[in-house]
């Protein structure tokens, strides 16, 4: 019974050893699990994320850089980050894993962008000033055909990276071209630039009054706590009666 006991343990400290020496430095860390609406399937691998003419490109320059890749799961607040760890060094990056292949694919260069910039400059630039921009844009450079993106989002996303800015959304016809190609999941969303103003809609389960446009977003009054917050034009909201 003895001799059972410790090569039971015996066995078991060799499977722990050899689990936690294989693990690779650029594997997927899936936070939390995505899944659709439609089809209830659960994405796995950085490809299914992706179009099929990035997907090569894009696992190149993560085994490349060799960071440490989050996907996440949908986060209101952001897209995707880029973090340093300052004590150990590691870089990570993470994708909200509910966006769509395109939008997956633009955030995703974003990111790369910010660790490139990084490389060079380390804290010495600003996050989106025009040494982000150019690293952007050479990343960006050869996805920019009809293989990879759809014509409707090729027009505008070329425009956008012209003079690219630190959020997606800040670029209406960009966002509303990408946003198309979302999994719908209310057929009675609209934009919110489609809201006339002085009418009341639904966002993020919150009545709204839109008041008036200002640019790329819109003024509206909170119906329950009487406070005006700017919201993107280009956020799907619910059209209230």
């Amino acid at each position: 019974m003895f001799l059972f006991v410790i090569l039971t343990v015996t066995v078991l400290i060799l499977c722990l050893w050899i689990n936690s020496g294989s693990s690779a430095p650029h594997k997927v860390d899936v936070v939390r699990k995505v899944v659709y609406s439609t089809g209830k399937r659960e994405k796995k691998g950085l490809h299914s994320y992706l179009p099929a003419a990035a997907a090569e490109y894009c696992v190149g320059l993560w085994q490349h850089y060799k960071f440490m890749l989050r996907i996440k799961g949908d986060r209101k607040t952001k897209l995707g980050d880029f973090r340093v760890d300052r004590t150990g060094g590691k870089i990570s990056i993470s994708v909200n894993g509910s966006l769509n292949q395109y939008a997956f694919l633009v955030t995703y260069l974003h990111e790369v962008a910010h660790l490139l910039t990084w490389q060079q400059h380390r804290s010495k630039v600003k996050p989106h000033g025009p040494e982000w921009q150019e690293n952007f844009r050479q990343l960006m450079r050869p996805m920019l055909t009809t293989e990879v993106f759809p014509a409707d989002v090729l027009k505008p996303l070329a425009a956008y990276m012209q003079a690219p800015a630190a959020a997606t959304a800040s670029s209406q016809p960009l966002w509303i071209a990408l946003r198309a190609y979302d999994e719908k999941t209310n057929e009675n969303a609209l934009f919110l630039s489609q809201i006339p103003d002085g009418y009341k809609f639904k966002f993020c389960e919150t009545v709204y009054q839109k008041v008036e446009v200002k640019r790329t977003r819109a003024l509206c009054q909170n119906m329950e706590n009487g406070r005006r917050y700017l919201i993107s034009t280009a956020a799907q909201v619910e059209l209230v009666a």
